[in-house]
């Protein structure tokens, strides 16, 4: 797909237009988001071409007027802030950016030469890929489709589950990913028929969220309650419980669209 197209979104108080390659001069100086790991630092144009060095440049589109560009970079230095730290400290429109940059940095370099024979790859001239010049292959940035619910029963009860690794205290809605030959419908019943036992019915859309942790597009679901005991599986779920809206534990951060379901709920 193409995204030169003429299409834009905004993302809060910013618009970023994506696109694969600059339409024109910018009508400020460009932002560079220089990525080392999962550290993004954000810097003018001149610092940022100088971090850049050899490495390749990727470009990302126009945020506001200014062209904006990604690279990764390996040399030590300070101002890198991990993705998930730099929420809250600009604006969730540049953050989106931001995320977009680790994502594509992190796939231009694992795809650098073909999966299927080897060979050096080479960018795809309008389009978001990078095609083997020996037997044609095509590789697009990797993008990972996961459903998260929000599961009530009643008027006054949510469904929270801890999942393994999160903090003792921290409580989530459900989610997984989907796998191959699933409907996103499908993949929400199963996921929480897997992960705590139980039954639902009236399974809704209700939003998305691109989530670069690490490539992820998070499509949110509601659904009621439709049966079953809680019975969690015991691996990925370390707790599930039915919390009352006036008693909820600890929940995630106001960035992702899981903490979005939850204060849909408790602010209904």
């Amino acid at each position: 797909m193409n995204s030169n197209a003429p299409h834009s979104r905004p993302l809060g108080p910013g618009r970023f237009l994506p696109l694969n390659e600059p339409p024109g001069e910018p009508d400020d100086g460009a932002l560079w988001f220089c990525v080392r790991e999962n550290g993004v630092l954000l810097c003018d144009t001149d610092s940022g071409r100088d971090l850049a060095g050899s490495g390749e440049p990727l470009y990302l589109g126009v945020l506001d007027g200014r062209h904006c560009w990604s690279v990764g970079v390996d040399v030590d230095g300070d101002g890198f802030v991990d993705l998930r730290l730099l929420y809250g400290s600009v604006d969730e429109t540049t953050w989106t950016v931001a995320g977009r940059a680790v994502q594509l940095v992190a796939w231009d370099r694992t795809h650098r030469y073909c999966g299927r024979c080897g060979t050096p790859t080479e960018p795809a001239p309008g389009e978001r890929a990078k095609r083997c010049p020996a037997c044609g292959l095509l590789a697009f940035p990797r993008l990972a489709p996961a459903v998260i619910v929000l599961v009530t029963r009643g008027d006054d009860e949510v469904l929270l589950a801890r999942n393994a690794n999160f903090p003792a205290a921290m409580y989530s809605t459900i989610a997984g990913f989907v796998e191959p030959g699933e409907t996103l419908e499908e993949a929400v019943r199963r996921e929480v028929k897997e992960e705590v036992g139980v039954e639902l019915d009236d399974v809704r859309y209700f939003a998305s969220q691109p989530w670069p942790f690490p490539h992820s597009l998070m499509l949110g679901f509601t659904a009621t309650w439709a049966g079953g005991d809680i019975e969690i599986d015991g691996r990925e779920i370390a707790d599930a419980q039915w919390f009352r809206r006036d008693a909820l534990p600890m929940i995630p951060p106001p960035m992702s669209i899981a903490r979005r379901l939850i204060d849909s709920f408790v602010f209904d």
